[in-house]
């Protein structure tokens, strides 16, 4: 198959290079094609070998190059640019061509001409595996592989159709999601990263600077755990309210309770520190001077996490008239403290017409 990779980071790269290895032909669509290597070495976590070596078929910027032709277009884009992105890819995209986006959530506000012109949108629930670049634009580290992937779809039994090419490319069994809908309230990111950095920088204003950048998950703290089992209590509120109104089977919108398998907050903290794949990951920081770290607002745990992941959640919320006291606390933290005034605003007039979407 012909398959176009967007974006050059961590995942993207991983995805060009085991595709690649599978023996597909690989473009990789990036802003700095010139300092690609044609090859892409994947590392296990040790690091000493190469687990395997994708050879690329084209590297460059040029989005309609990359595109034209290709079988599958994969997005591994912040959702904060999708809406750009969306603007060059309709013009250029065919039907039939499936376009895929890695997570998944938020894409159907974006990418729905490309659906109307033909397209099959695709979206991935969770990444298949922990990414991290080791040298740009030629090797990577994949971390923590998953055991499987689970898959939906626009139209909703496209995913069914693709089940087994999608299985193929990334060597893992895949799970079929019920609706789309699941894919934009998975609470991964939105809940998992806001209340993290919501608690770990509460009180922050200008002028207060952090000796050293902050391990994100290693100091994972209890008041970390405490909001994000509120928030995700109230996002399963949410989507049992949602249900009752429109019948759509959000069941596989699991609770990071159970996906890390801690019921308290004690349990949650002593879980996701001590994670392996998650071992020496820093926060969202900036070192303005020697030994002065600040939060780095420009970040996609804020552009993306908050303006966009955290905010559907909220709108979605007041639509169907479910109060989120611990969500609206953390979006409101965000507003006051990142000074960000762009941020998502799709969402359908009634909770009819945003349920029809996902049927």
């Amino acid at each position: 198959m012909v398959i176009t990779v967007i974006g050059g980071g961590n995942i993207g790269t991983l995805m060009a290079g085991e595709f690649a290895a599978r023996g597909h032909e690989v473009r990789m669509y990036t802003s700095d094609a010139p300092a690609w290597s044609g090859d892409i070495d994947v590392y296990g976590p040790e690091g000493d070998l190469p687990l395997m070596t994708g050879h690329l078929a084209l590297v460059t910027d040029d989005l309609e190059k990359a595109v034209s032709g290709a079988d599958w277009v994969w997005v591994t884009h912040p959702t904060s640019r999708f809406q750009p992105l969306s603007k060059r890819l309709v013009p250029l995209i065919a039907a039939g061509q499936r376009l895929a986006v890695v997570p998944g959530a938020d894409a159907e506000f974006y990418f729905g001409a490309c659906v109307e012109k033909g397209a099959e949108l695709l979206g991935l629930q969770r990444v298949h595996s922990i990414a991290r670049l080791r040298e740009r634009g030629r090797s990577v580290y994949m971390l923590g592989r998953k055991p499987s992937i689970q898959l939906a779809s626009i139209p909703a039994d496209a995913a069914t159709w693709r089940a087994e090419e999608v299985s193929e490319l990334f060597d893992l069994p895949v799970e079929i999601l019920p609706n789309y809908l699941v894919e934009t309230l998975t609470p991964s990111n939105p809940i998992l990263h806001t209340t993290r950095i919501a608690s770990m920088f509460a009180g922050w204003h200008e002028g207060i600077t952090y000796p050293e950048n902050i391990l994100f998950y290693e100091s994972w703290t209890l008041e970390s755990s405490q909001l994000l089992i509120a928030c995700d209590s109230e996002l399963q509120t949410l989507c049992r309210t949602i249900e009752q109104a429109s019948q759509l089977d959000l069941s596989e919108v699991r609770s990071l309770r159970v996906h890390y398998e801690s019921p308290t907050a004690e349990a949650m903290t002593a879980k996701i520190s001590g994670i392996p794949a998650f071992k020496g990951l820093t926060s969202p920081m900036k070192e303005i001077a020697p030994g002065q770290w600040v939060p780095d607002f420009s970040s996609r745990y804020f552009k993306a996490d908050f303006a966009y992941g955290l905010k559907v959640i909220r709108d979605m919320a007041a639509l169907f008239g479910v109060e989120t006291p611990g969500i609206e606390s953390v979006w409101q933290w965000y507003v006051e403290t990142s000074g960000d005034t762009e941020w998502f605003d799709k969402l359908p007039l009634s909770a009819d017409a945003l349920c029809e979407m996902y049927r």
